[in-house]
C-alpha cells in the first residue's frame, strides 16, 4: 500500500473536559498518513484516481473546528472516519497533537495516534 502524508495541519478547536478549554479553545495539530494504491493515478496521471490531499486537509480542519468533544481520542476517531470516506483510502493513521494541554508540569506535547482501516 502506498502512503500520502499530511503533517502539521493546524486548526483551533474547543475540545477538552475543562470549561476553559471549551470557552477559549486552543490549537490542535494533526498529522495524517493515508494508505491507498496510487498506481492507477500514476499510470493515467489522473487526480480523480487518487486522494485529493488538499480536500482532505480542508475536511480535517473542519472537523477540528467543528463540534467540540471531551477527548482527543474522540477527535482522532472523527478525523479517521472522515478520511475513510474517500473511496481510494483504505487505511489512515491519525496523530492529534494537543501542545497546550492543561498539564501542571513542563511538557512538549500530548498526542494520540490511531490507525483505522476500511472494513
Amino acid at each position: 500500500m502506498d502512503r500520502v502524508a499530511l503533517r502539521g495541519l493546524k486548526a483551533r478547536g474547543h475540545h477538552g473536559v475543562f470549561p476553559r478549554e471549551r470557552e477559549e479553545g486552543q490549537t490542535f495539530i494533526v498529522d495524517l498518513v493515508l494508505g491507498l494504491d496510487t498506481r492507477p493515478a500514476a499510470a493515467d496521471d489522473d487526480l480523480a484516481k487518487t486522494v485529493h490531499y488538499g480536500v482532505v486537509a480542508e475536511e480535517v480542519v473542519d472537523v477540528v473546528q467543528g463540534e467540540p468533544v471531551d477527548l482527543i481520542e474522540t477527535l482522532a476517531e472523527r478525523i479517521a472516519q472522515q478520511c475513510l470516506k474517500h473511496e481510494g483510502v483504505q487505511e489512515v493513521e491519525v496523530v492529534v497533537h494537543k501542545p497546550d494541554a492543561p498539564i501542571t508540569v513542563p511538557f512538549d506535547d500530548v498526542t494520540i495516534t490511531i490507525t483505522r482501516r476500511r472494513a
